[in-house]
C-alpha cells in the first residue's frame, strides 16, 4: 500500500482556506529559511489577490511522516461550483473549514453536499477561534445538523473536529488549549482519511483539470484511478461522447510542493500531469490502448444566467485595446469553454454577438475582467436569467438568500427583499446580528446588493446559492430612476456639471471625453434625460460681482464591474476596455432610441 492521502479543502469565501494551506506548506518546511514567500501563496493570479477569493482550484503536495499528502485548494463561491465539482473527483477526503463565529454558510452547504454525495470522509476544522464572540460549540452542533440534513452516512457523521487559528498557525483538538503548531491537523489527516486505494488492472485516468505551458502546450491533470501510467506509453483518449482517439504520453509529472517533478511512472491513487495528448477536454478518460474503458463523465450543474457579449462599436473603439474584432472575441470565448466547464457560449444571428451562459454575476464578471486585462475590448448587455418549462409551467431559478444584519436595520432589508418577490423563511438572532433567510428568484438578486448595502450603511453581509427551479413569481420592479444621457461628443466641463447637479447624480468627473448616447449619471425622476455636459462658460469682458461663484461639484459615483452589470437595463450596454468602463445606450442617437423604444419594453 503506497502512502498517499488525497484531500480537498472546502469552505465558504473568506473562512481561511488559502491561509491554512500556506501554514501547512510552511510547517512541512517546503521553503528555505531565507526564502521570501509572502502570504496567500496559492492565490496566484492578480484577480484572486485583489478580490481575496479563490477562483481556480489548485494542487500542491507535502510530505509528512513519510506520507505524501496531495492538497486541493477549492473555490468557496457557488458561482465557481463547476471548478469544485470536478476537482472533488480527485480526493478521498475533505477538510471542511468553518469560521468559529459565522458557522456553516450557504456556499459551504453547496460544496459539502457535493463532497458527501461522492462518499468522501470529512474532517471539520473550526477556524478563527481566536476571534472575539466566537462560538465553537454552537458551530460544531450546526455542522452536525448540516451533515444530517444532507444525508451523510454514519461513518461521515462520526467526523473528527479540530479547532484552531490558521492565521496564528496552531491547531488543537480542544479550542481552549492553544498549541504551538498545526501538526494535530496533519496527524488527524493520517489517522482519518483513507489511503489512496491501489487498483490493479488496465489504465484508467480521468482528466479533471488542465494547465498550460507555452513550451509544451496544454497539460492534462487528473488522478490515476486504475493501473499504472508510464512515460512514452501509447494510450487511448475516450472523449465525453464515447469516441476514441489513439495517442501517446510524452512526459509525466507528479506534484511536489508548489511545483511539479518529472516521473517515469505513476500508479493508481496519485495525482499527475500528462504532457503530449492533443485535443482533450475536461472529463475525458485516458485509458488502455487495446481495451479502453471510460470512467463516468463529470456531471456539472447547469448555468442559470446569460449575457450578450458583443464587439465594441462605440465612437471610442480601438483606442485602448489590442483585440477588438469579432474573430478575436469568438476565439477567446471558445478557448475559455475548454477549461471553464460551467460556461457555455452560443452564437447568435449577428456575427458580432455571442450569448454567454454562466453560474451567476460573479462567474461572468471574472471572465470579463480577465479578458479586459488581456487587452480585449467588448460590450456586454444586461444579465438575464434562464427560464425553463417544467410540466407545462414557466419556471425560473430560485436562490436561498442569507443576510446577517444589525437588528435595528433588519426591517429595511426585509422590505427590500420582499419587494423583489423574496419570501422570509427564518429570522433569528446570531450574536449581536439578526440572521435572515429568504427564498428569492435569481432575477431579484440582480441589483439587490447595492440597495441592501445602502440601506444598512454597509453593515449587511449577503450570501446566496441556487435552490432549484420554481414556477414564475411574476414581474419584479426594475431600476426606479432614469439616466442622464449625453447629447454631444466632447470633453465634460466643471461649469456644465455644476449647473446640472440638481438633475441627478453623476458617474463621471470634469475633463473626461464623452460621446453621444453615453450614460453620464442617474436622473432624479423615472425617465431618461438628454443633457449636454460639454458646454463651457460664455466668457464676456463684463464682470458683475457675485456671478463668478466657484463650481462646487459632488464626487462622481464609481461602479465596480458587478455593480454596473446589476445597474444597467435591457436597452443599455457596458463598454469595457483595458483602461476604462463606460455605460451607454444601445442606440446612441436620441431619434433612433425613440423609434426602437418598443423593443425593450
Amino acid at each position: 500500500m503506497q502512502n498517499i492521502r488525497n484531500i480537498a479543502i472546502i469552505a465558504h469565501v473568506d473562512h481561511g482556506k488559502t491561509t491554512l494551506v500556506d501554514k501547512i506548506l510552511h510547517s512541512c518546511q517546503l521553503f528555505r529559511d531565507n526564502e521570501e514567500t509572502g502570504e496567500l501563496i496559492l492565490d496566484s493570479n492578480d484577480l484572486e489577490r485583489e478580490r481575496g477569493i479563490t477562483i481556480v482550484a489548485k494542487n500542491v503536495s507535502v510530505n509528512y511522516k513519510g506520507v505524501k499528502i496531495n492538497i486541493i485548494d477549492t473555490p468557496g463561491h457557488a458561482d465557481f461550483g463547476g471548478e469544485v465539482e470536478r476537482v472533488l473527483k480527485m480526493a478521498d477526503g475533505v477538510i471542511l473549514l468553518v469560521d468559529a463565529f459565522e458557522g456553516a454558510m450557504p456556499q459551504t452547504r453547496f460544496v459539502t453536499q457535493k463532497a458527501l454525495a461522492l462518499g468522501l470522509k470529512p474532517i471539520v476544522v473550526v477556524n478563527k477561534v481566536d476571534k472575539e464572540n466566537c462560538r465553537p460549540e454552537e458551530v460544531y452542533e450546526s455542522i452536525f445538523e448540516l451533515f444530517y440534513n444532507l444525508d451523510a452516512t454514519e461513518d461521515q457523521l462520526d467526523f473528527p473536529v479540530i479547532y484552531g487559528s490558521s492565521k496564528q498557525g496552531w491547531m488543537s483538538t480542544d479550542w481552549k488549549e492553544k498549541t504551538e503548531d498545526i501538526f494535530p491537523l496533519l496527524d488527524s489527516i493520517l489517522a482519518n482519511i483513507p489511503p489512496a486505494p491501489v487498483s490493479e488492472g488496465t489504465l484508467q485516468m480521468q482528466i479533471t483539470s488542465l494547465d498550460y505551458s507555452s513550451f509544451v502546450g496544454r497539460i492534462a491533470i487528473g488522478r490515476v484511478a486504475r493501473g499504472v501510467v508510464k512515460e512514452n506509453m501509447p494510450v487511448s483518449l475516450v472523449k465525453r461522447d464515447g469516441t476514441i482517439q489513439k495517442t501517446r504520453i510524452k512526459e509525466l509529472y507528479t506534484f511536489e510542493g508548489l511545483g511539479k517533478i518529472k516521473a517515469k511512472e505513476v500508479s493508481a491513487g496519485d495525482i499527475c500531469a500528462v504532457v503530449g495528448i492533443d485535443g482533450f477536454d475536461i472529463g475525458d478518460t485516458i485509458a488502455d490502448i487495446d481495451n479502453p474503458e471510460q470512467l463516468a463523465v463529470i456531471h456539472i450543474d447547469e448555468p442559470t444566467m446569460n449575457m450578450l457579449f458583443t464587439i465594441n462599436n462605440s465612437p471610442f473603439f480601438g483606442k485602448e485595446g489590442k483585440f477588438v474584432t469579432s474573430r478575436h472575441l469568438r476565439e477567446r470565448l471558445f478557448k475559455e469553454m475548454e477549461k471553464n466547464l460551467a460556461l457555455k457560449v452560443l452564437e447568435t444571428e449577428s456575427p458580432d454577438s455571442y450569448l454567454v451562459y454562466g453560474r451567476g454575476i460573479l462567474h461572468l464578471s471574472v471572465l470579463i475582467e480577465t479578458m479586459r486585462r488581456e487587452g480585449y475590448e467588448l460590450q456586454v448587455g444586461q444579465p438575464q436569467v434562464i427560464l425553463k418549462e417544467i410540466d407545462g409551467k414557466k419556471c425560473e431559478p430560485v436562490e436561498v438568500l442569507i443576510v446577517d444584519v444589525p437588528g435595528e436595520v433588519s426591517g429595511k432589508v426585509i422590505e427590500l427583499v420582499t419587494q423583489r418577490k423574496g419570501e422570509l423563511l427564518i429570522m433569528e438572532p446570531k450574536g449581536d446580528l439578526q440572521h435572515l433567510e429568504f427564498d428569492i428568484p435569481a432575477r431579484g438578486i440582480i441589483g439587490l446588493r447595492n440597495n441592501v448595502l445602502t440601506a444598512t450603511a454597509g453593515e449587511a453581509t449577503m450570501a446566496h446559492r441556487l435552490k432549484g427551479y420554481e414556477p414564475w413569481k411574476g414581474t419584479i420592479p426594475g431600476r426606479s430612476n432614469g439616466v442622464l444621457v449625453s447629447m454631444d461628443k466632447g470633453m465634460t466641463t466643471a461649469y456644465a456639471i455644476d449647473k446640472l447637479q440638481d438633475r441627478g447624480r453623476f458617474f463621471i468627473d470634469p475633463g473626461v471625453d464623452v460621446y453621444e448616447g453615453q450614460i453620464l449619471g442617474e436622473h432624479i425622476r423615472d425617465n431618461d434625460l438628454v443633457i449636454n455636459l460639454t458646454k463651457g462658460k460664455q466668457l464676456t469682458n463684463m464682470r458683475a460681482s457675485g456671478t463668478d461663484d466657484n463650481a462646487r461639484i459632488s464626487p462622481a459615483i464609481k461602479f465596480s464591474l458587478e455593480e454596473a452589470m446589476e445597474y444597467i437595463q435591457s436597452d443599455e450596454y457596458i463598454e469595457i476596455t483595458p483602461k476604462s468602463m463606460r455605460l451607454r445606450k444601445i442606440y446612441l442617437n436620441e431619434a433612433e432610441r425613440k423609434v426602437n423604444a418598443k423593443k425593450f419594453v
